[in-house]
């Protein structure tokens, strides 16, 4: 049996016999545990850390392991009243409140209910995180001389020299700071580029996080429609002419959710725009890594056409590994790095060193390449399999475009459709989709779904949760044949 599992099978064992122990009693030995349950020593140690953490054992040290005293009631509630007078006044004096709606992207982070096939995940589903190769690049950092002790700010020189090299030719690791993931990178980003009460442009529509960010910070998001070609040009110079914003915010490539890639002809012209604006573009190269075994050479990033420091580029490890390997870069170069660095540092100091050095040791391993590419062969493969499953079963939602990377379809409901009635109802027929309304700064043009292809077992819970789809939409749309 797989160690995690003896643990967590011990610890519930436990749990569930607690109660035959009076609250101060003495358990039974490690020694005897070991026996009774023929498991480790590690794992009985392990499965009482666990309940300890609980709250449910103590232990003592040359006397053993007890069952805690029972707890006492719990307190009277207090009064939190008086806090919504003093956010409401602290809101009033604002330019643009911070109150932030964070439905859009709690939808992608939090699991869904047991049974529920999970359409609406943002992140690789277990069967397709590269989980024993991390597990062997956290031993072996866990292992390295100085691990635990203070990484350098800027993070480890070989990790910025590794993201720098993935970035552009052009890009040094003097250009680049690790950071806890992507979205804290485009948090640094926002906060040092805009201040509080500007208005940023974004494309429309586009990720609900960076719109949380940048509400949360008082920025003022100014939506630019984005078609199969990514943003459009015209539209970007009259966004800046009308607002004044000194930022544009835009996903290149397999952008999230139309999985669009900025055309070869728009990226210069993108480039332009914004240099004649004096203005940064901070390019979210966040699926770089998850490209589709069909989707043939990728277009450099933007920051690999720009020697004028207009771009800020922001990258990650976590769409790629796990969620939990919260490791990413920002670069940029000229006088707007010490700014961000000064930003990163204030928020968190620095990204801490045993994860910097397990990423560092799972980039340089031979998993990592067999990693990418059955990671690139299976998404392609789901994406196939969700959209023929689709097309059969779904004609009438609408799929303007297939990705050639990433790990979702954007598609648009029939006219008059109630997009929230939809999600609903597919979650009551036990399929969870992302409803379309958070990927849109200002009113959304049409009802939307995003569905994911990765948080899922595999091609038999894409069929099945189309079909359960189908079903939901039956009852959702079903006055609208």
């Amino acid at each position: 049996m797989h160690e995690r599992s003896s643990v967590a099978d011990l610890a519930k064992s436990l749990r569930a016999e607690l109660n035959r122990y009076s609250p101060g009693g003495k358990l039974p030995s490690s020694r005897a545990l070991v026996e009774r349950y023929r498991v480790s020593p590690v794992t009985v140690s392990r499965a009482l850390a666990r309940l300890t953490a609980e709250g449910l054992v103590t232990t003592r040290p040359g006397a053993g392991a007890f069952r805690a005293p029972a707890r006492t009631g719990q307190p009277a509630p207090g009064d939190t009243s008086w806090q919504e007078v003093t956010l409401s006044a602290d809101t009033a004096a604002e330019l643009v409140p911070r109150a932030v709606d964070a439905s859009g992207v709690l939808i992608t982070l939090a699991a869904p209910p047991p049974g529920v096939i999970e359409f609406n995940g943002g992140y690789l589903h277990p069967s397709l995180q590269p989980e024993q190769a991390m597990a062997a690049a956290l031993a072996r950092a866990g292992r390295r001389p100085g691990a635990w002790g203070r990484p350098p700010i800027d993070g480890l020189p070989e990790l910025r020299d590794w993201f720098a090299r993935g970035i552009a030719d052009t890009c040094t690791a003097a250009e680049v700071l690790v950071t806890a993931g992507g979205q804290s990178a485009l948090t640094t980003a926002l906060r040092a580029l805009a201040p509080p009460g500007a208005p940023v442009l974004v494309e429309s529509p586009t990720y609900p996080g960076m719109l949380a960010i940048a509400r949360a910070a008082g920025l003022r998001p100014v939506p630019v429609p984005v078609d199969a070609d990514g943003v459009r040009p015209e539209l970007l110079a009259a966004a800046f002419r009308a607002s004044g914003a000194k930022v544009f915010v835009c996903q290149p490539l397999f952008q999230n959710p139309t999985g669009a890639v900025l055309s070869a002809a728009r990226r210069p012209e993108v480039l332009r725009i914004a240099r004649e604006a004096g203005a940064f573009v901070v390019e979210d190269d966040f699926v770089r890594r998850l490209a589709h075994e069909d989707a043939g050479p990728l277009p450099r990033t933007l920051a690999a056409d720009d020697p004028d420091g207009v771009v800020v580029h922001v990258c990650s490890l976590t769409k790629a590994t796990s969620p939990s390997l919260r490791v990413g870069a920002l670069a940029a170069r000229g006088p707007v790095l010490e700014r961000l660095r000064a930003i990163h540092v204030v928020d968190t100091f620095f990204v801490p060193r045993p994860f910097q050095e397990a990423a560092l040791e799972l980039v340089g391993s031979a998993a990592w390449n067999r990693h990418l590419r059955s990671v690139s062969a299976e998404l392609g493969s789901r994406r196939t399999a969700m959209t023929a499953a689709l097309r059969i079963a779904l004609p009438e939602l609408a799929l303007p475009h297939i990705p050639v990377g990433g790990y979702h379809l954007w598609l648009r409901l029939p006219d008059g459709a109630d997009e929230q009635a939809v999600v609903s109802a597919a979650l009551r027929a036990g399929v969870a989709v992302a409803p379309g309304r958070p990927y849109f700064s200002a009113e959304p043009p049409a009802a939307h779904l995003r569905l994911s292809f990765a948080a899922v077992a595999g091609a038999g819970e894409i069929t099945e949760g189309v079909r359960r789809l189908r079903t939901a939409c039956d009852e959702a749309l079903g006055s609208l044949g």
